[in-house]
């Protein structure tokens, strides 16, 4: 009896760890809603990862340096639903990202849009998490 018991605690055990966490950041804990960013240059990967896809980007800085910053984006389910594809944004492709910088100060950012070189916008924000309303996200609520 006592052997069943401990299986049926160490089986328990196993399968409380093996439950992905379902936790979920909140815009304001990471990136600053005061301080919107305008980023221009160009891709040099993106990737499709849950619970957020990532865009790289080279942007010349006015000092002359480049710098490679990363945005955030929605989940890639939703930016799928939003029309992004795999072959959306390729490595080298001239962009601009607006979205709001981060608050520690680093080279990331949280994205609302890219705009690409023919002109062509895509939403890339995340839905719901408390970033500023500004009318680009396509679920927000009119008012």
């Amino acid at each position: 009896m006592l052997t069943r018991l401990c299986l049926a605690v160490a089986s328990l055990a196993v399968m409380a760890t093996g439950v992905p966490v379902m936790a979920h950041h909140a815009f304001a804990a990471e990136f600053d809603g005061t301080k919107p960013v305008t980023l221009k240059g160009k891709v040099t990967r993106m990737d499709w990862i849950n619970p957020h896809a990532w865009l790289y980007l080279d942007v010349r800085m006015p000092d002359g340096k480049v710098v490679n910053w990363g945005v955030e984006g929605g989940a890639p389910n939703a930016l799928l639903r939003r029309g992004w594809n795999k072959n959306s944004v390729m490595p080298g492709a001239e962009v601009t990202v607006e979205g709001f910088r981060a608050k520690d100060g680093s080279n990331r950012a949280n994205g609302r849009q890219v705009t690409m070189a023919d002109g062509k916008k895509l939403f890339i924000g995340s839905s719901g998490t408390g970033a500023p309303l500004d009318g680009r996200d396509p679920s927000e609520q009119k008012k």
